[in-house]
């Protein structure tokens, strides 16, 4: 389910957007306008949410931008495997396994400790050690 939809020229750095239905955030932005009747370009860098791939394209600026809704929920760590980690959210209880794709991070992690994980469009991902 889409949060929103943002004109092109509206989206700022760190902003969560869905390109080719994958979620991305934006790392830099250039808007330049052309000249007396063209319209505004904007080049954007987007970076992969799940796997950390690097997107560069170059729209117009009235062009729209889905931008996705992603939960962000806090867990405890019940158990942890050779890729995913056993999670038992702290607000509803549920015992879900999620994966992460950041190596430093899922290091980090201890059984009984508490992690942050976001839930993009049904996709979730452990993102930091609390």
């Amino acid at each position: 389910m889409v949060l929103k939809i943002i004109n092109a020229t509206e989206a700022r750095v760190g902003t969560n957007i869905l390109l080719e239905e994958k979620p991305c955030t934006i790392k830099k932005i250039d808007i330049s306008k052309t000249g007396k009747h063209g319209h505004a370009k904007c080049r954007i860098e987007a970076v992969n949410i799940l796997n950390g791939n690097k997107k560069v394209f170059v729209i117009p600026g009235h062009d729209r931008l889905e931008v996705p809704n992603v939960d962000k929920r806090k867990a405890q760590i019940l158990s942890k495997g050779d890729v995913k980690a056993s999670l038992m959210d702290l607000e509803s209880f549920e015992t879900i396994d999620v994966g992460c794709p950041d190596k430093e991070v899922f290091e980090q992690l201890e059984e009984n400790g508490n992690c942050e994980y976001w839930d993009i469009e049904g996709t979730k991902l452990i993102k930091r050690k609390l």
